[in-house]
């Protein structure tokens, strides 16, 4: 380290409808010394995602929001380059909660070990981490897909829906994407193998989903809610699981669109709606990453990364990002590893 900055970016205003750039500043402070039982990383790779939106708000939660003035919260892939305790080395390459920021301070029990054999350094946020967990225990211990089933996936060209998709066709399902562009579509049908996508944008989604899913719904996996939801929900078969893994088009509404409006779907089919948080599988994450990285390297499993490099571009690739305009797993690269 030539200097003894450290930049981070800090939440300014909470958010009204989607944030723009001025809900966020750039700050420096200095680099901070760990004390004992502490490591100090330097970020590499800063992981952006669609649940930063919710702590951005002052309301309960399952987290608690960011406070003003405060580092944004977000996962960081880095470097140990000071350490004051026996249980990690400078050097060692770690993965945990650290935030937008350059450098930041931690104890052991916050970082893990990244084993970059199982895939590059940046996987560790994406395909290999949180995304690629979410979408690995949602889907096949909440959504319990079958062979044979047809599977619905909403935002299925991002970090967690491509993964979900992929592994809908290593277990035997028929696999629907729903996306926003022409881009994401031709890519999740081309490159990753999904039996038919739909252009939320641009098709009628009543019309589109009867065509590209004849036997009916088995399993959604919802990363949207809202209108795509609804007309997901009116196709479901009878014993039909829905895994709720997110609802971004509602995370930018000041008051939240009416809702649940088709709830007797429900009970008319036998289907089951489960929510669920990443979290609740932590103690069986080793074993998602050891499988997902098997079929990476059969190449059952592709990733599509959307970088964006400088920590100081974070603020307008987050904008984007809740605005549909990331292509995969989005990522700032804030350093070189």
């Amino acid at each position: 380290m030539t200097t003894n900055v450290n930049r981070q970016i800090t939440l300014a205003s909470r958010p009204v409808d989607y944030p723009v750039e001025s809900d966020f500043n750039l700050v420096e402070a200095p680099i901070p010394e760990p004390q004992e039982g502490e490591v100090l990383v330097q970020a590499i790779w800063l992981s952006l995602d669609p649940y930063m939106r919710g702590r951005m708000r002052d309301v309960r939660s399952y987290a608690t929001p960011v406070e003003l003035d405060q580092v944004m919260v977000g996962g960081v892939a880095g470097r140990v380059i000071r350490s004051r305790t026996p249980a990690l080395a400078e050097g060692d390459i770690v993965e945990g909660p650290l935030g937008w920021q350059e450098y930041a301070i931690s104890d052991e029990s916050r970082l893990r070990m990244v084993d970059q054999g199982l895939g590059p350094l940046s996987t560790a946020l994406g395909v290999l981490g949180m995304p690629g967990m979410t979408a690995y225990f949602g889907f096949l211990h909440v959504g319990q897909p079958r062979p044979g089933d047809t599977v619905v996936i909403s935002a299925a060209s991002g970090a967690v829906g491509q993964v979900v998709g992929q592994i809908s066709k290593i277990m035997g399902c028929r696999t629907v994407g729903i996306a926003g562009s022409q881009e994401k579509i031709d890519y999740i049908v081309n490159e990753l193998g999904f039996d038919a996508g739909i252009n939320y944008k641009t098709e009628n989604l009543e019309s589109a989903l009867m065509a590209a899913c004849p036997l009916g719904v088995d399993v959604y996996f919802d990363n949207v809610g809202g209108v795509v939801s609804d007309a997901v929900y009116e196709q479901l078969n009878v014993f039909s699981r829905i895994a709720v893994c997110g609802q971004i088009s509602q995370y930018n509404a000041e008051e939240p669109e009416p809702g649940p409006r088709n709830l007797a779907l429900l009970v008319r089919r036998q289907a089951r709606a489960e929510g669920f948080l990443v979290g609740q599988f932590s103690n069986r994450f080793e074993e998602g990453r050891q499988r997902i990285a098997g079929w990476m390297k059969d190449g059952r499993i592709k990733y599509k990364e959307d970088v964006t490099v400088g920590l100081e571009n974070a603020p307008r690739a987050f904008i984007g990002l809740m605005q549909g305009q990331n292509f995969g797993k989005l990522l700032i690269k804030v350093s070189e590893q």
